[in-house]
C-alpha cells in the first residue's frame, strides 16, 4: 500500500505570477522572453512549475515595461496580462513546453539573488540537468523558501552567503511527513518552524532519521580534512593528545576508569522561612551563592517559587531593595503594555499586509489551544490562562521580531506562567528563559546541533563501551535526546517536575551545561535494558520515547550531579568549543567547563587519545 493512498496529498505552497527568463540556450527564441506561470508544491515534496493556463508569453513589450519602472510594487501594478484562447491544442502544448517539476531530494543547493525582485536558481545534485531560474517578481519567494523548509534543511554556503545548501530526508519520509507530524501518538512540538529538522522531535524512526541526515549534512558539508576534525576534537576536550597517525576512519578513547561515582544526596526544598532569612531589611538577598546551593540540592517549595523564580531568571539583580524591585516592575510594566499595544492596535486591513505577523498568529493560536490542556490552570473552554498564554506570546514576537514566534516556545512560557500567575512578570520572566535558549529555536538550529555534539563527547567519556554500541545501532548523534535538548525536558516529565528541573538548572551550579548531564543520567539508567535486549535503531528511538512521563526527577538529579564529580575528579577538563550561550547573553559566548581544581586529583587519572 503506498503511501500516497494511505495518506493524500496537500498543497503545500501554490503561488502564481512566477516568471522564467528563457534564454537563447535553452530554446527560447526570443532573448527578452518571460514566461508567467504558476508554482506549486505539495505534500509529496515534489515542486512543479506550469505556465498559467490561457496566459500568453510577454515578451520585450512587458519587459520594456517593467524596466520602465525601479521597485517591484510599481511594476505588478503596472503591468496587466491580456488572455488568449488556445484551441486545437496548441496551448497545452505551448504551457507545456516550459513546465517542468523536480523532487526535492534532487536539489543540491539554491542560490539566491536579486534585481529589484528575488530570483532563485535551483541546482540539482545531477549537473548534468538544469532548471530555469525562477523569477518572483510578484513576491512570495520568502514564503516558497519557507515551504521547502517542512521537508528541507537548509544552510548558508560558507563559500557564498546568497547560496542555500540543500539537505533532505528519503523520498518516503518527505510524502508521508505531515500526516505523521499530525498524529496524536507523536504529541510533541511538531512542524517546528515549519522545518522538517525540528519537526521529527517526537516521531517513530522514520521521522528521526532527518535529525540523522540533517547533522550529517550534504556531501559538501561533510569534507573535512583529518587534521582539521582532530583541531575540532581537541577543541572539545582539551587536554586530550590528537594523534593522527592511528589507521584514518577511527576515533579512539584509552583512558583509565573515571573511578567510582560518588553517591550523591538531595535536601528539602527551600521553604518560605527559609528564603525569608536570606534577606535583609530593605528586601536584599544576603548570601544569594548559599542560597542557590540550597535550591540547586532541594529545589523550591510551591509557595516561593513566585519571588525566587525571578531572581533566578535574572528579572530581579540578587542585589535589589524591596523598593527597588517595585519601580523596576512598574517600568517593565509600561514597557509591556506599550509593546501589546503594537499588535493590539493593528487594524485588519495592516494584518492582511503583514505575511510575517500573520503566520505568527496563526502558529500561536493552534499552540495555545493544544498547550498543557490537562492542568487546571488551563484546561476548559474560554480559560482565561489560554488567552494569557496567547497574548504573552504574540507581544514577544513585538519584542524580538526577528525570531517572533516558533512552535516550541509556548512549552517554554506554560510553566512560567502557572507559577507567576501574572502577565507581566511572566512575560519577562520568559524573555530571561529565552535569552538562554534562543539558539535553540534559531533557523539555522546551531544551539541543537552543538547540544548533541557536547553529549556525545560527554557519553564517550562517560561510557565508550555504551557509546560504540548506540554508534553501531546509527544512533551515535544521540538525535533522541533531540526533544529533551529543545524544549528542556517539559515533555518528558509530569508538571511538577518539570518546575523543579528547570529551578535547579537555573541556578547554573555546578555547571552551566548541567542539563547535558542529565540527559547522560537518563541514558545511564536506560543502557543496561538497550544492550542487554540488543535494540536496535528502531527500538532505542522508541524506548527512549516511551520514557516520557515515567522518569524520576529526583533520581535524575542525584545521578547527574555524581556524574558531575565523577568528571571533575578527573584530570582531563571537559571543556565545550563552541559553547552554548551565557544567559541574557544569547549574541556572545564564553567557554563553559566542567572542571575542578586539579591539586586534589590523583596524576595521569585520566588520559584520552583520538585518531582521526
Amino acid at each position: 500500500l503506498s503511501v500516497t493512498r494511505l495518506f493524500p496529498l496537500q498543497v503545500i505552497f501554490d503561488h502564481e505570477g512566477i516568471f522564467l527568463h528563457p534564454t537563447p540556450d535553452e530554446g527560447s527564441p526570443d532573448q527578452d522572453l518571460l514566461v508567467s506561470g504558476s508554482l506549486r508544491q505539495d505534500s509529496s515534496s515534489v515542486v512543479e512549475w506550469a505556465q498559467c493556463p490561457g496566459e500568453k508569453s510577454q515578451s520585450r513589450q512587458l519587459l520594456e515595461t517593467q524596466q520602465s519602472y525601479e521597485t517591484e510594487w510599481d511594476m505588478v501594478n503596472a503591468v496587466s496580462f491580456k488572455k488568449k484562447n488556445y484551441t486545437n491544442g496548441e496551448g497545452d502544448h505551448e504551457r507545456s513546453r516550459w513546465a517542468f517539476s523536480v523532487n526535492i531530494c534532487d536539489l543540491k543547493s539554491i542560490t539566491v539573488k536579486k534585481e529589484g525582485w528575488t530570483f532563485l536558481i535551483l541546482q540539482l545534485k545531477d549537473s548534468s540537468s538544469s532548471i530555469p531560474a525562477l523569477h518572483f517578481h510578484q513576491g512570495g519567494s520568502r514564503e516558497f523558501l519557507d515551504s521547502l523548509r517542512r521537508f528541507a534543511l537548509l544552510t548558508e554556503s560558507p563559500e557564498d552567503e546568497t547560496r542555500l545548501l540543500v539537505s533532505t530526508p528519503n523520498k518516503a519520509l518527505s510524502q508521508s511527513f505531515e500526516n505523521l507530524l499530525d498524529d496524536n501518538n507523536f504529541g510533541l512540538v511538531h512542524k517546528f518552524k515549519r522545518d522538517p529538522y525540528v519537526a521529527t522531535l517526537g516521531g517513530f524512526s522514520k521521522v528521526t532519521n532527518y535529525i540523522y541526515d540533517a547533522l550529517r549534512g550534504t556531501e559538501e558539508q561533510q569534507q573535512r580534512p583529518p587534521e582539521e576534525v582532530a583541531d575540532l576534537l581537541g577543541e572539545v576536550i582539551p587536554g586530550l593528545e590528537i594523534n593522527q597517525q592511528e589507521e584514518p576512519g577511527f576515533e579512539v578513547i584509552t583512558r583509565i576508569d573515571l573511578g567510582a561515582r560518588p553517591q550523591v544526596s538531595r535536601a528539602e526544598p527551600v521553604s518560605a522561612d527559609d528564603w525569608s532569612k536570606h534577606q535583609d531589611p530593605e528586601g536584599r538577598i544576603e548570601n544569594g551563592a548559599a542560597l542557590r546551593q540550597r535550591i540547586f540540592k532541594g529545589g523550591l517549595c510551591h509557595a516561593v517559587r513566585r519571588e525566587a523564580w525571578k531572581f533566578l531568571l535574572g528579572y530581579y539583580p540578587w542585589t535589589s531593595t524591596l523598593e527597588e524591585r517595585k519601580s523596576l516592575q512598574k517600568a517593565k510594566t509600561d514597557e509591556y503594555f506599550r509593546m501589546k499595544l503594537q499588535w493590539k492596535s493593528i487594524s485588519e486591513e495592516q494584518e492582511r499586509r503583514n505575511s510575517r505577523l500573520r503566520d505568527y498568529k496563526s502558529l500561536i493560536e493552534k499552540d495555545v489551544n493544544r498547550t498543557d490542556r490537562t492542568n487546571r490552570f488551563y484546561e476548559g473552554l474560554n480559560n482565561p490562562g489560554l488567552t494569557l498564554l496567547h497574548d504573552i506570546l504574540m507581544t514577544y514576537c513585538m519584542y524580538d521580531f526577528d525570531l517572533g514566534y516558533v512552535q516550541g516556545m509556548s512549552d517554554l512560557l506554560s510553566p512560567i506562567l502557572f507559577v507567576m500567575e501574572n502577565e507581566v512578570d511572566a512575560f519577562w520572566c520568559f524573555v530571561s528563559f529565552m535569552d538562554q535558549m534562543h539558539q535553540n529555536f534559531e533557523e539555522q538550529m546551531q544551539g541543537m546541533k552543538t547540544q548533541l555534539i557536547q553529549l556525545s563527547t560527554l557519553l564517550r567519556l562517560l561510557d565508550l563501551a555504551f557509546w560504540n554500541y548506540l554508534e553501531s545501532q546509527e544512533s551515535g548523534y544521540l538525535y533522541f535526546c533531540f526533544r529533551w535538548l529543545l524544549i528542556r525536558f517539559k515533555r518528558e516529565l509530569i508538571f511538577s517536575d518539570v518546575l523543579r528541573l528547570w529551578e535547579v538548572m537555573w541556578t547554573e551550579l555546578p555547571c552551566q551545561n548541567f542539563h547535558l548531564l542529565v540527559c547522560c543520567a537518563i541514558l545511564d539508567s536506560e543502557k543496561q535494558k538497550i544492550m542487554e535486549e540488543n535494540y536496535g535503531f528502531n527500538e532505542i528511538l522508541k524506548h527512549i520515547n516511551e520514557l516520557s512521563m515515567k522518569l524520576n526527577i529526583e533520581e535524575i538529579l542525584q545521578k547527574a550531579e555524581g556524574i558531575y564529580l565523577q568528571i571533575r575528579s578527573c584530570k582531563v577538563g571537559v571543556q565545550f568549543s563552541p559553547p552554548l550561550c551565557e544567559p541574557g547573553h544569547h549574541g556572545n559566548v564564553t567557554p563553559i567547563q566542567l572542571q575542578g581544581a586539579a591539586d586534589n586529583r590523583p596524576q595521569n587519572s585520566c588520559r584520552g587519545v583520538f585518531t582521526s
